[in-house]
């Protein structure tokens, strides 16, 4: 998995086709978007820092509206 922008996040997660699940653990926050119970791509919040992971070919899920 590779670094990935908060839109690109937030394009995935929105989008209808796609499933997420949130999990917490203490400070620790991971939530994971799945495209045909495939994980495509996750969010990791540990404290006040945020991450946000794509694996390879992600682009391919995106929609349009966060691709102009």
């Amino acid at each position: 998995m590779k670094l990935i922008m908060k839109t690109e996040f937030d394009n995935l997660r929105l989008n209808a086709k796609h499933s997420f699940e949130t999990d917490s653990n203490g400070e620790k926050q991971v939530v994971k978007i799945y495209c045909n119970e495939i994980l495509i791509a996750k969010k990791i919040k540990l404290k006040k820092s945020i991450r946000y992971f794509g694996v390879d070919g992600y682009q391919n899920h995106l929609t349009e509206e966060g691709n102009s």
